[in-house]
C-alpha cells in the first residue's frame, strides 16, 4: 500500500460523483484548504461543524468529505469571532481541507438517494426526477478481414458496445475496399501508386459520448492502417440517465400506518410525521433525501402512493393531501446516510488502487432537533 495526496482521492470519488452532476449553483467541491498535501485519514460527514472539526483533528485526519457545504452562500467577511469564521479559522490552522459533495452525491448511481432506497426496501428503482444523460455516438470502421476481430475487440475493451444489459454489442458487414497508396505513404497492405482492392469489413459500434477519445485511441492503436477509414455519427439516443430522488415499489402492500413505522426503523430516527389516511395501503415509493417540498407534483405524476422527503412545509402538505399523496417526513438528518455509504465504497476504492487511506464515518449527530 502506498501514500497519496487529497488529489487523488478526490479524483478517485469525482469518477463517482463528478461534480458535472451537480444542480445549478450548487458549491460544491474542494472549499476549504488544499488537496496537494499527503492524506491518510479522512473524515466522512454530513455537516461540518465545531464537532465534526475537533473529531478531524483528534483522529489525525487531514481531509474532510462533507455532504452539505460548510460554505453555502458567498461570504461577505470572514470575521474569527463569529460561528461560521471560527470553523474556518480552526480548519485552516489545522491544515484540513473540506470537500463538499452536495447534489452530484445526491444523484450519482449509488449516492444517497439510492442508500436511501435501498434502506426503505423497494425494488424495481427508477430515477425520480431526471436531471442528466448522454448522448450515444456511432462509430463506423472499415478493417481488412484479418484484422475485424483485434480491432472489435480493442472497441469493446475501451468501453464500445454496452446498449442497456448487454456488452460487446457490434454490427459487421463485407465488402470491398479500393485505395491508391500515394508516394508518401506506408501501405500495410498494396504497393505505392498501385489501385489495391482488400475485402474488408465495416465495424459498427456505438457508445456514450464521453468514451470518444478513448475508443478512438484504441482504433488508432489497434487498426493496422496508417490512415483507418471511419465515420463518427452523434446520435439521438440517450444512455447514462441520472437525476433526483429514486422511485420504486414494495414487494408487498402495506398500510401508510405501516409503513411509517418501517421508515422510523430503517432511517432509525425518533419519529416522523405523515400526511394522509393512515389506513390507505400503499406500495410505490418515491424518496429524495434533505428538502423535496418541490417534488410533491413530480412524485404524483410518477405515480408513487407515498413519498418520503424530509422539510416538509406546511401548505405543501395541504397541497400534497388535496391530490391524494401520502408522504411521510423523516427529517433532513436522514442524509446521514451517506456517511457510511461513502466510507464503505471509498475504502473499497482505494484498496483497488492500493492506496494507504483510512476513512472513517464521523461519530457525531448533527441533528439540530429534540424530540421532547
Amino acid at each position: 500500500m502506498k501514500e497519496t495526496n487529497g488529489q487523488h482521492i478526490i479524483s478517485l470519488f469525482e469518477q463517482w460523483a463528478p461534480k458535472s452532476l451537480a444542480v445549478d449553483g450548487d458549491p460544491v467541491g474542494l472549499q476549504i484548504g488544499k488537496l496537494t498535501k499527503t492524506v491518510s485519514k479522512v473524515l466522512v460527514t454530513l455537516d461540518v461543524n465545531l464537532e465534526t472539526v475537533e473529531e478531524a483533528i483528534t483522529n489525525g485526519c487531514e481531509l474532510i468529505i462533507a455532504h452539505h457545504p460548510p460554505i453555502y452562500r458567498g461570504l461577505k467577511n470572514m470575521r474569527t469571532d463569529l460561528p461560521q469564521g471560527i470553523l474556518i479559522e480552526k480548519l485552516i490552522k489545522h491544515d484540513i481541507a473540506v470537500y463538499a459533495a452536495h447534489t452530484n452525491l445526491d444523484i450519482a448511481t449509488g449516492g444517497v438517494n439510492d442508500l436511501l432506497a435501498t434502506a426503505l426496501q423497494l425494488e424495481n428503482v427508477d430515477i425520480l426526477e431526471q436531471t442528466n444523460s448522454e448522448r450515444l455516438m456511432k462509430l463506423s470502421v472499415f478493417t481488412p478481414k484479418q484484422s475485424t476481430e483485434a480491432v472489435r475487440t480493442a472497441l469493446s475493451i475501451a468501453g464500445a458496445g454496452q446498449i442497456g444489459d448487454y456488452q460487446s454489442c457490434s454490427f459487421t458487414s463485407s465488402g470491398e475496399g479500393r485505395f491508391k497508396p500515394t508516394d508518401l505513404a506506408n501501405p500495410y497492405i498494396g504497393k505505392v501508386n498501385e489501385l489495391t482492392m482488400v475485402e474488408e469489413d465495416k465495424i459498427e459500434v456505438v457508445f456514450p459520448v464521453s468514451l470518444k477519445n478513448k475508443i478512438l485511441r484504441a482504433l488508432l492503436t489497434n487498426h493496422p492502417y496508417e490512415e483507418p477509414a471511419y465515420d463518427l455519427i452523434l446520435l439521438e439516443s440517450e444512455v447514462n440517465k441520472m437525476g433526483l430522488g429514486r422511485i420504486g415499489t414494495l414487494p408487498e402492500k402495506i398500510t401508510l400506518s405501516g409503513y411509517a413505522q418501517v421508515v422510523k426503523k430503517q432511517l432509525n430516527v425518533p419519529f416522523v410525521r405523515v400526511v394522509g389516511d393512515l389506513t390507505k395501503e400503499v406500495q410505490k415509493v418515491a424518496v429524495l433525501g434533505g428538502d423535496g417540498n418541490k417534488y410533491i407534483q413530480t412524485a404524483k405524476r410518477a405515480g408513487a402512493d407515498v413519498f418520503i422527503t424530509g422539510d416538509l412545509y406546511f401548505h405543501v402538505a395541504q397541497d400534497a393531501e388535496a391530490i391524494g399523496l401520502s408522504v411521510i417526513d423523516p427529517g433532513h438528518h436522514v442524509e446521514q446516510i451517506m456517511k457510511n455509504g461513502v466510507a464503505e465504497y471509498m475504502k473499497e476504492v482505494c484498496v483497488q488502487n492500493k492506496l494507504s487511506v483510512e476513512f472513517l464515518p464521523s461519530k457525531v449527530s448533527t441533528e439540530p432537533f429534540q424530540l421532547i
